[in-house]
């Protein structure tokens, strides 16, 4: 059989595709993770006691806008991993960017700081438990990001599966600053990352068996 053959066989019967599917089903999977994390956050852990005076704080802010900055990288990588063909562009750099800006935050920070501050900026009071959190709050996405990807037409399904599982990390994340009392740069720079981590890595591995078409 010829290629064109092939390819007219397999068109048969083929509906139109439904123009911004990939966004329409990206956007459902942030949302219904968002009330997900939410959910379990309000169920589990419950908001900072201080929240209403935490949110006159520029570094409230500015954990925020890290966080959401890599929601948006995230986001525009699964937009194109879960189309064959499409090129990252400049997706790397977008996904640095925000985790090298508060790296050099954080160390702005540390070298300003005395020495007996720098292990307590650093580990904070939750150091223990915040990458877990992290993670706890993501599974809700992480499924809906999933089902996103699933219904679409990935290739690289590892690379696929990794960036729903940042996209899902990021948005867990940004629900868990609603709780977590930490607002050092060094802190969110290292325990958040590692956090955000595990879904991806997680992601990675499961991608080629939850992905496959």
């Amino acid at each position: 059989m010829r290629t064109d053959e092939l390819v007219t066989m397999l068109a048969t019967g083929a509906g139109a595709v439904r123009p911004n599917q990939a966004p329409s089903r990206f956007a459902t999977a942030v949302a219904w993770g968002a009330v997900g994390a939410t959910l379990l956050m309000a169920g589990l852990l419950g908001p900072r006691p201080d929240l209403a005076r935490a949110v006159l704080l520029p570094m409230f802010w500015v954990k925020l806008a890290f966080v959401a900055g890599l929601a948006a990288a995230s986001l525009f990588a699964t937009l194109r991993l879960s189309r064959p063909g499409m090129r990252l562009v400049w997706v790397p750099g977008a996904l640095a960017a925000p985790v090298l800006a508060m790296w050099l935050l954080a160390a702005v920070v540390l070298a300003r700081a005395d020495a007996a501050q720098r292990a307590l900026l650093f580990f904070g009071d939750t150091w223990d438990v915040c990458p877990f959190l992290i993670a706890l709050l993501s599974a809700p996405a992480f499924v809906a990001a999933m089902w996103a990807m699933k219904g679409l037409a990935p290739t690289r399904l590892r690379l696929a599966g990794a960036a729903a599982g940042l996209l899902a990390g990021a948005v867990g994340t940004l629900i868990y600053c609603v709780h977590c009392p930490e607002m050092g740069a060094p802190f969110i720079g290292f325990w958040y990352v590692l956090g955000m981590l595990i879904p991806t890595a997680a992601g990675a591995l499961l991608g080629p068996r939850l992905l496959r078409w």
